[in-house]
């Protein structure tokens, strides 16, 4: 398969999905627009994953491109490819299904356990530990079922379509190289310093195991929604 990959930040790359795509046998291409690369043609690829990122979904004036990009999403999920977002690409995907996306109550840094929901098709233990960087949030879109929660977000993710389209707040796809980038650039989000549920940048680095741990979670979520790819 050939994967299209949409990054919106240089602080919010691939990750361990490059690698992953790579030691499977997929071949992938990501595209910068936040340096002026236009959207792919949905025709050219097999699947489509939406990488996190700073702004927000609605902020044409300062970055045109989301227009076409929210287009590409609608026509994604008109189809019969997989598609997944991450962080920015789940809520642009969530808007898209009719969720409400907005400011949450406090901004999530860190490492916080996600439980699964009851009804939660995702393959992933009951509870983990995984990595958050966010404010905003996205309600459950209609049709979906949910990922499950933490302390601090109530939705962490949901699968729409039988998991053909995925949603993820969390991230399982960041090395500490990854998130040491992200903790020195200026793209922390609003109301960190006040927030209970963030993080110190020391704490958050200082057990590098944690990132080992999310390797077999995120080879787990991208075999399960690749699944959904038609034969």
């Amino acid at each position: 398969m050939h994967l299209h990959l949409l990054q919106h930040s240089p602080h919010h790359g691939p990750g361990r999905i490059a690698d992953w795509l790579t030691s499977m046998g997929h071949s992938h291409t990501v595209f910068h627009l936040h340096e002026g690369e236009a959207p792919p043609s949905l025709a050219d690829g097999d699947a489509l994953i939406i990488l996190d990122g700073p702004m927000p979904i609605m902020d044409d004036a300062r970055h045109p491109w989301l227009k076409r990009e929210r287009k590409l999403i609608a026509r994604a999920l008109d189809g019969n490819k997989p598609l997944l977002g991450i962080g920015m690409g789940a809520r642009l995907i969530a808007a898209e299904l009719g969720a409400m996306v907005g400011r949450g109550t406090f901004a999530e840094i860190g490492w916080h356990e996600v439980t699964l929901a009851p009804d939660s098709p995702f393959d992933l233990p009951e509870q983990f530990i995984a990595f958050m960087w966010h404010r905003d949030v996205f309600a459950l879109p209609e049709d979906a079922l949910p990922l499950g929660g933490s302390s601090g977000s109530p939705v962490q993710g949901f699968a729409w379509d039988a998991g053909r389209a995925l949603g993820l707040l969390c991230h399982l796809e960041v090395t500490r190289a990854d998130v040491s980038e992200l903790l020195a650039s200026d793209e922390r989000p609003e109301g960190s310093e006040t927030s209970p549920h963030a993080q110190s940048s020391a704490s958050i680095l200082a057990d590098s195991v944690r990132f080992d741990r999310l390797a077999p979670l995120l080879d787990r979520l991208l075999s399960q929604w690749l699944r959904t790819a038609p034969m």
